[in-house]
Order: structure tokens, then sequence, then C-alpha cells
């Protein structure tokens, strides 16, 4: 190809551009400039490409070099500053900024400015160079409302952003803003509104970007990270709607939510969407979660929730050697990014690591400052209830709400203080005092009925079970297995296995068998529901109820009934058969040969064969199958071949022939 000179175009880098090939370009542009290093043409079409990528960095490069090979030209400058600020070289772009000599660019330059302090967390100046814009001026009443949002006047901020949109028409950074609005004011119908526009467009106005291919399935190669895909807005767009579904529980739609995202390779992944695989994966991924959010820890920017996410998920994982070096090492972020209660939860929780004693003193404390707020806005609710103050009502019930949720946090961990030491009445003790804030949340009913469980006090635990598992009784009652208009989808199935199963044992130990069979007939019609609809899903509540219940006969003595439950409620064993359900059948059958090595229990030869057969199934179909799933950081894990169903299930095998005499 013949070299591009000032002034001449080839049809070719025109055609590239156009079609917004511009990595292809830039390599056409980069081979010309080797030749004509000082080309303004292309340079400035270099510059261009590389701003289109978002490599501001590089782009800023080409615009430094135009300044200085002219001077006169006061676009370049302009774009040269734009390039530093986009690559978040924030002191860089602030002095080449003040090169901007040229009236025409005044106003520019005072957004730039703004635009910069604002990112460098200088609200105060951000804010007195935004006065120096007319007041009409759409972006003021844009970068104003940003401002707002800042200092977490949200319902005034939606409102500027609105008055901009009326003014500029649609813009999809300005429909995410207001979304966003919506998010932090919980409203979150309006706020997936917004969302749902910005996505339609998307795929309507830019089918190239490939949005939802990934989540179908459809193997698409990476849309990268090109301006066009950052002005419509749909990286933000989808993981706000992420962000959505993840509040309202809805796990698997918030996972989706991140896979119909236009495709990148994960080097091209920007911090948010990175925090959020990393979140929304861990119960999958957990490895691969902590190194994600440990790498952005180590990066300039990255989301401020990062810190505090990584130091509760090394605790929930129980690093906490970790977790204090994470907080020690990086200690000039934890009053920058965690709240007073965040760091006195995690001080507390780190301490019970050598001191339980203090760390229950620490708890202690934290709860009685949560209480007596909680005690005050109880006041206020009602006294907006009576002036008939329903904004008011509102606001103070969400205070209330969050205040409560911190109580049940710190509740929980001071409870499991005792709770590791089986102190079960010091535990019941502790819930019993939190009654009068507590007692309409399900989370402190469940853990109530848990420790009334353990103490055997069934009947007590039933009137706390019953009323959380029979919320979910009502939609399925309504539906059709074979065909479901209202798509209610499975509801049963969202309360935790162990939960149905505490309660049909507790029905069982106090004799109302009936109920239990009821709530066993609902649990697998759902099952049914389930495999109707996706016969390949592994779903395992009735397989662990009927475990648990297999497990209570073994450990009152009924070998034979307790293993008979045990091997048909893993039948079929291919959709059974898990890490779960192995648990509980092998403790049983560990239990059962225990106990006939030492001639306390005799069983008759049909059953011995029974165990026998149902280990073989157990060889045959546990090859993939996890025996343990290992801690996610710990440096030495189970051999690969060893870790699986199949091989526990041979040694529980050859266990049986060494106790029994049996020769195979």
């Amino acid at each position: 190809m013949a070299a591009i000179k000032d002034g001449e175009y080839t049809a070719t880098i025109y055609k590239l551009i156009k079609d917004g090939l511009y990595v292809e370009a830039i390599n056409i542009l980069n081979v010309q400039l080797q030749k004509h290093t000082k080309s303004r043409a292309a340079l400035s079409l270099l510059g261009y490409c590389y701003y289109h990528i978002q490599d501001f960095t590089s782009a800023a490069e080409c615009y430094e070099q135009l300044t200085q090979l002219h001077p006169d030209v006061e676009e370049y400058k302009v774009y040269y500053a734009q390039s530093l600020y986009n690559a978040g070289a924030y002191p860089e772009a602030t002095k080449a900024s003040f090169l901007l000599d040229n009236p025409s660019s005044h106003t520019k330059m005072v957004k730039l400015k703004a635009c910069i302090k604002y990112c460098e967390e200088d609200y105060s100046t951000a804010k007195s160079l935004l006065e120096q814009l007319p007041p009409d001026d759409p972006d003021y009443v844009y970068n104003v409302g940003c401002l707002l949002y800042q200092d977490e006047q949200y319902e005034e901020a939606c409102k500027k952003f609105m008055s901009a949109m009326q003014v500029l028409g649609y813009v999809p950074a300005l429909s995410y803003n207001i979304a966003l609005c919506y998010y932090s004011l919980k409203n979150y119908s309006q706020a997936l509104k917004y969302i749902e526009k910005i996505i339609e467009r998307g795929i309507r106005e830019h089918p190239e970007l490939s949005v939802g291919m990934t989540t179908e399935g459809i193997d698409v190669h990476s849309v990268g990270n090109t301006l066009v895909l950052h002005q419509t807005a749909l990286i933000e767009a989808f993981n706000l709607k992420a962000a959505v579904e993840y509040q309202l529980k809805n796990l698997k739609g918030a996972q989706e939510a991140l896979t119909d995202m236009p495709p990148r390779s994960e080097e091209e992944l920007d911090s948010v969407t990175l925090h959020n695989q990393a979140l929304l994966n861990m119960d999958t991924k957990p490895s691969e979660g902590f190194e994600k959010l440990a790498f952005l820890l180590q990066q300039p920017t990255f989301p401020p929730v990062t810190f505090g996410n990584l130091l509760l998920l090394y605790c929930k994982h129980e690093y906490f050697d970790l977790a204090a070096d994470v907080l020690a090492e990086n200690a000039h972020l934890t009053y920058k990014l965690l709240s007073p209660y965040l760091y006195e939860f995690l001080d507390a929780l780190l301490t019970c690591q050598t001191a339980p004693e203090e760390a229950f003193r620490k708890f202690d404390e934290m709860n009685a400052r949560l209480t007596e707020q909680l005690r005050k806005l109880a006041k206020q609710v009602q006294e907006a209830r009576l002036a008939r103050d329903d904004e008011t009502q509102k606001k103070a019930l969400q205070e209330y709400d969050l205040m409560q949720e911190k109580y049940i946090v710190v509740l929980m961990a001071q409870a499991k203080i005792y709770w590791n030491r089986e102190n079960f009445q010091m535990v019941e003790k502790l819930f019993r005092k939190s009654v009068e804030v507590c007692n309409e949340d399900d989370t402190w009913k469940l853990n109530v009925a848990h420790v009334l469980f353990m103490q055997n006090k069934y009947k007590e635990a039933i009137g706390f079970y019953e009323p959380i598992v029979k919320k979910h009784y009502d939609n399925m009652e309504q539906c059709n297995i074979q065909e479901c208009p209202c798509k209610c989808g499975p509801s049963i199935l969202n309360v935790s296995a162990v939960v149905l199963a505490n309660l049909c044992v507790s029905y069982i130990m106090t004799s109302q068998n009936e109920e239990a069979e009821e709530l066993m007939r609902k649990i697998e019609k759902e099952e049914e529901h389930i495999s109707y609809d996706d016969p390949e899903k592994k779903v395992f509540h009735l397989c662990i109820v009927n475990l648990v219940i297999g497990t209570l006969y073994c450990a009152k003595g009924n070998y034979e009934f307790g293993i008979s439950r045990i091997i048909k409620s893993l039948e079929p064993y291919n959709k059974k058969l898990g890490t779960d359900t192995w648990f509980y059948s092998k403790r049983c059958f560990l239990s059962l040969l225990e106990n006939m090595s030492r001639h306390l229990v005799v069983l008759t030869d049909a059953v011995l064969q029974e165990c026998v057969q149902f280990l073989e199934h157990c060889e045959v179909y546990g090859k993939d199958v996890p025996a343990i799933i290992e801690q996610p950081l710990e440096e030495s894990h189970i051999h690969i071949g060893k870790n699986t169903v199949t091989y526990e299930a041979r040694l529980l095998k050859a266990l049986f022939y060494e106790v029994t005499g049996w020769n195979k």
C-alpha cells in the first residue's frame, strides 16, 4: 500500500474506520508512521481510532505529539486533555486543560475540569466550576445531578437527569443514571423500566454487539471496548440489572444479566463487571472469585465495595488470617471504604478466633447501639403514621429495615460463638432477648427453629418452621403439572432442603405423620414439575428430606428401616447422587459398620446384600461426583482420584466385606 501523506488518505483506511474495524486501521497506520513519523493525517487518524477502541492512553500519546507538532490547532489540545481524563490520568489532564487558551474552548475546559475534580472526589471544587456554566446548559443540569447523587440526594438527582433528558432527548447514559437513582431509592421496578429501555434500544440499533448470544449458548467473538459500546451504556445497564436481581434474591436472573451483556474477553472486562462476576459466581467458582477480587484490589481504581466484600467473603469461608492480612496491608482503605458498622463487625469477627469472650462483648455493644437506633426509628414510623405523612413513614421504614438487617447480622455472629460450642441453651437465651426487635424477621425465626430443633424441642420448632414453609405452599396449588399458564414456577423448593427435612422430622417426632407425608407430597409434586420442564436437571430436596428421616431412624437404632429409606431416596442415581446426598448417606453406613463391628447390630443377609448393591450403584454413577467440596484456597488438595463418590463407595464396600466376612 502506498504511504499516507498529509492530505492523502487511502480508501482502505476510510472504509475500515467506517466499518468500525479500528484495530485493522491502527495496524496499517502504525506501518505508515514508521515511514513518516510526523504525518499529521496518520497521527490524527491513529488517535481517533485509539479513542474509539477506548485505548485512551495510546490516544493521548498521539494527540500529545500533534499538540507539539501543531501548537496552533486547538482541537488537538482538547482531544489530548479528554484522552488523559478518560485514561484516568487526572493530574495530567488538569495540566493539559490549562493549555486551552482559546475563548471558544473555555466552556469545554470548565466542563472537563469539573469532571476531573468529580473523579478525584473533590466535589466542592467540581460544584464551583459548574457554577461558571449557564444554568440552562444541559451538561450543567446533568453534572449537578451527578453531584446530588453523590450527596445521596437521589430524588433531586433523578429530577435533574430527567430535565436534561427533556432537552437532550434520549441519551443512554442519562437513562442509566435515572435507573441508578431509582435503584438507590430501592424502587426496583422503576429502575428495571429504564434499564430495559437501554437494552431494547441497544439490541435494535446495534445488533452487531451480540446482546444475549452468550446466554443462549452461541459462541461469539469479543465485540471489544469500542466507543459505540460505551455510548450505548449496555454494560452499565446489564451490571445494574444484575444488582437489582441480586437485591431481589433472584441469583439466576442476576447471573443471566451478566452473560447477556455484549461479549468481551476477560482482559477487556471493566472493574464493575469483574467484581459482579466474582460475587455472583462465588458459590460455584470460589477460587476464581477470590482471585478476581484480590486482583481488583491491586488496581488503581476499583468499585469501592470490593474491599468490604473481599473481607466478608474471606470470613464467610473462614479464611480469617487472610482477612486480617488484607486489613493490615490496606489500612489506608479502612476508613475510606469501610463504614464504622462494617469495620466494627469485622473487628469483632476476627477477634472471635483468638478471644471469643472479648468478641462476644464487642458484638453485645454493637447490638446495644443498634437497638437504640431501632427504637428511635420505630418511634419515627409511629409519629409519621399518626401524622399521615406517607413519605416520611416510607423513608423511616426503609431505614428501620436496613438497621434491623444489620442487627440480625451481628446477632447471628454473636450466637455462632455459642453454637460452635454446642451450647444451644445460651443461643436460645440470646434469641429470646432479641424478640422485641426480630420477632417478625424470617431469618431470626429460622435460626430460632434450628436451635429448638437441636435441643429436641420439636413442637416449638414446628411453630417457627411451619409459617416459613407454608408461605411457599400456595403457588403450586394453582398450577397444573403438565401446563403452568401462570408461570409461577416452583415455590417450596426455594426453601432450604434441610429446613424441609427438619420440619418433616419434627412432625414425625410429634406423631404428626400425616403432615409430614403431605409436605413430602408437595415437594415431590414440585420436583415433578421441574422434571417436566428440564428432564436433565438434578433436584435434591425430596432426596435430602428422606435422607434426614433415614438418618433419624438410624440414630434411634432402627438401621433396617433407616438404611432402606436412604437407599430408596437416591433412586434414580443419575439424578439424586450428589456431594450433599452422599454425605448424608455415608454417615449412616459408617455408623452401621461401626455398630456391626461392635456386634451391637445384626442385619439379615438380604439387607446387607441390598447395602452392597447400593454401594455398587454409587460406584457406577459417582465417577464425576466430588465426595467433598474442598475449600477454594487450600494449598494441599485431595488426590483427584480419591475425591470421588466412586472411590469412597469402594472403600465402604471393602469395609462391609471385612466386617461381615463375606467374600466377593
